[in-house]
C-alpha cells in the first residue's frame, strides 16, 4: 500500500486524527526501512516499546502497530511503559534489530503545540477543529525523518520464538474454558484467575 492509504488506515484504526498516531506510523516505516524489513504478517518482527498510558504521545503507538504489523493480538509488541518515545525494533529472521528515539527538541516543541493546549484543557481529540489538527498532521507526515527521530544503526539481536499455547481446561467455579498456563489448582481442580482470589 502506498502512504496515503497507510495513512487513512491509521485513523480509521486509531479513530481520530492526531499528529502523534502519523508520528508512529512515521518511525515505524524508517525502523523497517533501516532493518530492511517488511511488515509482519505474522510474527517476523517484534516491537519493544518505551511508551506508557494515558500521557499525550500514547497514540504513538497505534501508529507503530499499523506500520510494522506488530500487534497485541500476535503477541509480537509489548511496552515498557517508561513513558518515552522510542522503541526497539527486532527482525527475528534476521536476528538484527534497530533502535528509534524522538529527537527530545521535537518533542518538546511538538508538546507546545494548539493541539495539545485544547487537549490539556480537556478538549476531545475528536473535538480539536480540524485547521488545527490537519496542519500538525501533514507536518508530521511530510517533515524529514531526521528532525524528528533518531534512528540507530542495525545490531546483533536474537530472540527465540515463544510457543502458542492451544490446550484449555474448565474452571471449576465458573464453568468459562482458560488456556491452561492461566488456570490454577483449588483442591485439585482447575480455576481460573478471576476465580482464585475468592476460595475459601
Amino acid at each position: 500500500m502506498n502512504r496515503d492509504e497507510l495513512l487513512k488506515i491509521g485513523i480509521a484504526f486509531h479513530g481520530h486524527k492526531c499528529p502523534a498516531m502519523p508520528l508512529g506510523l512515521r518511525a515505524g516505516l524508517a525502523a523497517m526501512e533501516k532493518l530492511g524489513s517488511q511488515r509482519a504478517g505474522n510474527r517476523e518482527l517484534y516491537v519493544i516499546s518505551d511508551t506508557g498510558k494515558r500521557h499525550a504521545m500514547s497514540c504513538f503507538l497505534d501508529g507503530l502497530q499499523v506500520a510494522t504489523g506488530c500487534t497485541y493480538g500476535k503477541f509480537n509488541i509489548e511496552k515498557r511503559y517508561h513513558d518515552k518515545i522510542g522503541f526497539t525494533l527486532i527482525d527475528r529472521k534476521q536476528k538484527k534489530a534497530v533502535r528509534v528515539t524522538m529527537k527530545p527538541e521535537f518533542q518538546a516543541k511538538a508538546l507546545q503545540s494548539e493541539f495539545v493546549k485544547q487537549r490539556r484543557s480537556g478538549v476531545p481529540a475528536t473535538e480539536v477543529p480540524a485547521e488545527i489538527i490537519d496542519p500538525l498532521v501533514k507536518r508530521v507526515w511530510t517533515l524529514p525523518i531526521e528532525e524528528m527521530f533518531d534512528v540507530g544503526e542495525p545490531f546483533d539481536y536474537e530472540m527465540t520464538e515463544p510457543k502458542s499455547v492451544f490446550r484449555t481446561e474448565q474452571c471449576s467455579r465458573c464453568g468459562a474454558l482458560v488456556f491452561e498456563k492461566g488456570a490454577r489448582l483449588h483442591d485439585g481442580k482447575p480455576v481460573c484467575q478471576e476465580c482464585w482470589p475468592h476460595h475459601e
